[in-house]
């Protein structure tokens, strides 16, 4: 059965949790503090983290940094902020998916089975061998390396998992609930996930929603990634 610790100082909620993770068959231990965190997942294997954000000893985005240095574990982010330039952020640090206080038990198990599926997909399935070259993109998903005109990119796990799919598929447009389903393994989501994870990619291609060379959005439609066009050729005067 799952293992999972939760990371949490208010005693109501973490008790809440607590009573709906066990009674859904999974073994939990909880923490309070952000130390008492690192503790654990330094002496004993866990599935997926519930992370809270205000916590009494370090903000949950340091320890979440802290988290990152010694474990792969799935981290689910549990905050009261919906700012959007804090999610980015702590889905640029590591985080795998948040939810937004207050949420549902039902919206919890929904996320952690989303996470899970991701995480045991990842750990058994061979990726493809084969070299995804789109324009000046190219992308081998064996070695999870891509790179752009010969540079490097540098791509959290998410965004090289979302640029790859995309870019096996040049020039079709991918609705965002395949994208939720394919990318995500999440049959149902917020659209703001997709927005987060494209705006950022946007960047370290060197584009802008405004001005795009490969990602390209078809408002109420989907996302597209294809190669910028090549120039024309001059005329040649008569």
């Amino acid at each position: 059965m799952p293992s999972v610790l939760v990371v949490e100082d208010d005693q109501f909620v973490r008790s809440a949790l607590i009573r709906h993770l066990t009674e859904a068959s999974h073994t939990v231990r909880s923490v309070g503090t952000a130390l008492e965190a690192l503790r654990e997942v330094a002496h004993f294997r866990f599935d997926v983290v519930i992370l809270d954000l205000g916590l009494p000893d370090l903000d949950g985005s340091e320890a979440l940094k802290m988290l990152r240095g010694i474990t792969d574990v799935p981290v689910i982010i549990a905050t009261a902020r919906d700012d959007e330039s804090e999610i980015v952020r702590l889905l640029n640090d590591g985080a795998d998916d948040y939810l937004t206080k207050p949420f549902s038990v039902e919206h919890l198990s929904a996320r952690m089975a989303a996470v899970l599926r991701r995480s045991r997909a990842a750990g058994g399935e061979a990726p493809s061998p084969r070299v995804i070259q789109v324009g000046g993109l190219s992308i081998d998903p064996l070695r999870r390396q891509a790179e752009l005109d010969g540079t490097d990119l540098d791509l959290t796990r998410r965004e090289f998992d979302l640029l790859t799919f995309l870019a096996g598929r040049p020039g079709v447009v991918v609705p965002r609930k395949e994208l939720l389903a394919e990318v995500w393994q999440q049959s149902y989501g917020d659209d703001q996930t997709i927005d987060v994870h494209l705006s950022w990619l946007r960047r370290k291609l060197g584009e802008t929603a405004a001005r795009p060379r490969y990602l390209h959005t078809l408002r109420g439609v989907g996302v597209k990634l294809q190669p910028p066009a090549a120039p024309r050729a001059p005329e040649q005067p008569a």
